[in-house]
């Protein structure tokens, strides 16, 4: 029999023992730490794996792409919102000093990223959520690049982002050494491997990031140390992990090691079991052998021949830089890698004429991405500057319906613009050349709801106002879905800036300019909408706005007026394409009187771009072709509508040899 003495001390150290299991499992669902990530359960995704030996690697040599891995448990933040956090990385670029995009340290209320942009978006955000207070994410970021809309320091910082990309905190990366007592810099991208430590303390509220070189112990002075108040930002229950991307820049990003604690200080990492690094090629190295292979080279050939060959190669693809571009470096292409994938430009590659110059198929061989040059005449000695800045700020237009500006590149007398490539080429092609493949009417339907929706964003629902100034048909290009794609927006400010601005000179083309252009010379929104009029009459009437017709011999054939005359007459289904197999009457009348509406002689008599975007999808009643339109001389379109001319018969339209079913849709006979 035990006495009452015995029972009380064995009693005491059971509970002894149940506290600091209690305290033991706290702490491990408070702090972790891995030295290589062999067998580390994570939630990865998009281009992120771990290698045999344990490297988390987060992106490839993949332009464009992105990875993401999170600590598979959630954080509970509901005691504190303090945290520590020390990990070790390298990035990899091709181009030292210009890699794309960065590394980003991030707590999350969601691992789902899906809908997030790789690039300048790190990502983690896109056009729309960017900056959202119901993102509930923080961020610390190492950006390599450098990027005006978010307002970026530099293209070599670490920043500190709550909700959004736009840093609360930034700084140039660089350490303090405590030996030397200064400041060292570093370049994120060279490929040096590097250790941050990352705390936060949540009853002070503020935020302090460390930076070394790895092995380098912690500098006692911060490089970043900013008030953040993160209460409203970290939920009861939230993931940490990383995010990372690349852009049009092979980079790849590594991660060796990491260690996390909310209750105290994150544990030291042990630089002896942290799996190493990729060798990478440094600078230093490259030039290196830059000089050996010189050496060799001028063993083999003459100086003379060397000479030669090399001014050769410095003329075919010399590029116009000046001082002044810097910042922009990050979004222009170099003309050599533009060269190479166009096959020198060749004639075989040409794709066709834009509105403002030719434009050609280029392929990087090494991924065989696809992309649209563009080769736009220029004069640098004017508005070159303000119009590279307009460049890259419409890498930033985002919509389904517009071709993506990828970047520029500029030579002499020349600029280059590159693009999303569009397999299916211009809508003229379908429309007046290729006589194999006929739009059908939802194809085309969808086409002006498409090119539609693209007016309104520029005109509306970007932070800017953007003028097209050349909507037409050949201006508009299909995707491999033949979904539309709006081009050369913003293209005619580039003759904005190298105009005299006594000139007189117009940006567009005839059949398409609004009548005020010929004496205000001014263009607007409505002067867009005008040119949208002619171009749902090309898509609706399958014939160009001016051309000479066989039934009209002896004179121009001006499509709005034959379109107004025969609305006039009730008649307007018979101006309906003739190659047209079947379409609905009653979405053909829409757009053939929502076309004339939009071809009103005077600006305010013309909807606005959202306004036709309501008609288009029947979310307005379209109103009624004013009685008055040819209240003088009998004349709507200066002097030509409403003149007498010999116009098709409704037997050469093909709608009287058609029939109109219950659903009224109309189906042409024959056919």
């Amino acid at each position: 029999m035990f006495s009452m003495a015995e029972i009380c001390t064995n009693l005491h150290n059971s509970l002894v023992l149940f506290f600091l299991l209690v305290l033991t499992f706290a702490q491990d669902e408070k702090q972790f730490t891995y030295n290589g990530f062999n067998g580390a359960k994570f939630h990865i995704d998009g281009l992120a794996e771990i290698h045999s030996n344990g490297l988390l690697q987060m992106t490839n040599s993949s332009l464009q792409g992105s990875g993401h891995v999170f600590f598979l448990q959630p954080m509970n933040f509901n005691t504190s919102r303090s945290f520590s956090t020390t990990f070790a990385f390298a990035i990899n670029t091709n181009v030292p000093g210009h890699g794309g995009h960065g590394i980003a340290f991030i707590i999350s209320s969601s691992m789902n990223f899906e809908h997030a942009v790789p690039a300048e978006y790190l990502a983690i955000f896109n056009t729309t959520n960017n900056g959202n207070q119901s993102n509930h994410v923080f961020a610390v970021e190492l950006d390599t690049v450098q990027n005006a809309v978010f307002g970026d320091i530099d293209g070599n910082h670490v920043g500190i982002d709550v909700n959004g990309l736009r840093s609360i905190g930034s700084a140039p990366v660089m350490y303090y050494s405590d030996e030397e007592r200064k400041n060292t810099s570093m370049q994120l991208s060279g490929g040096e491997s590097m250790q941050i430590w990352i705390d936060y303390d949540g009853e002070k509220m503020v935020m302090n990031v460390t930076l070394a070189p790895l092995k380098h112990k912690k500098p006692k002075r911060n490089l970043l140390s900013t008030h953040v108040n993160l209460s409203e930002v970290l939920l009861d229950s939230m993931y940490v992990g990383f995010s990372s991307s690349t852009g049009l820049t092979s980079t790849e990003h590594y991660i060796s090691g990491w260690s996390w604690s909310q209750i105290g200080e994150a544990p030291e990492l042990d630089h002896s079991k942290l799996p190493p690094f990729p060798r990478i090629r440094t600078p230093r190295n490259k030039l290196k052998y830059m000089f050996i292979a010189l050496i060799v080279i001028l063993f083999l050939l003459l100086q003379t021949i060397a000479g030669v060959a090399f001014t050769l190669w410095r003329r075919k693809y010399a590029e116009l830089k000046e001082p002044w571009e810097r910042e922009y470096i990050s979004h222009r292409y170099s003309y050599k890698d533009l060269y190479i994938a166009t096959k020198g430009f060749k004639d075989s590659e040409l794709l066709g004429f834009g509105g403002f110059g030719k434009v050609y198929k280029g392929v990087i061989p090494s991924t065989q991405t696809q992309f649209a040059v563009k080769k736009v005449a220029h004069d640098s000695k004017q508005g070159m500057r303000e119009f590279v800045s307009e460049i890259v700020t419409m890498r930033s237009l985002r919509h389904r319906n517009l071709v993506q500006l990828l970047g520029y590149c500029r030579r002499k007398g020349e600029l280059l613009l590159v693009y999303d490539y569009m397999p299916n080429g211009s809508l003229d092609k379908f429309l007046f050349q290729n006589k194999e493949y006929n739009l059908s009417w939802s194809q085309r339907i969808n086409i002006v709801k498409g090119v539609a929706s693209a007016l309104l964003y520029l005109h509306e629902e970007w932070e800017q106002v953007v003028l097209h100034r050349d909507v037409k048909a050949s201006n508009v290009l299909l995707d491999a879905d033949m979904n539309a794609r709006l081009g050369d927006f913003g293209l005619a400010r580039l003759y904005d800036h190298e105009t005299d601005p006594r000139s007189t000179h117009l940006v567009g083309t005839v059949g398409y300019l609004a009548p005020e252009l010929n004496t205000t010379g001014k263009p607007t929104t409505a002067t867009d909408v005008y040119a949208f009029g002619t171009f749902l009459l090309e898509v609706a009437c399958g014939r160009r706005p001016n051309s000479l017709q066989e039934f009209s011999a002896d004179q121009d054939f001006v499509l709005v007026d034959w379109v107004y005359d025969s609305w006039k007459k009730g008649v307007i289904l018979e101006t309906s394409d003739p190659n047209l197999e079947y379409y609905q009457a009653e979405e053909m009348e829409l757009v053939l009187k929502l076309a004339l509406l939009c071809l009103h002689p005077k600006p305010e008599g013309r909807p606005s771009m959202r306004q036709a975007v309501q008609f288009l999808h029947k979310d307005a009643i379209l109103p009624d072709i004013p009685s008055d339109y040819d209240h003088e001389n009998n004349s709507f379109f200066h002097g030509s509508w409403g003149m007498s001319m010999s116009f098709p018969s409704s037997s050469t339209s093909g709608i009287s040899h058609a029939t109109i079913s219950s659903d009224n849709s109309v189906r042409r006979a024959g056919r």
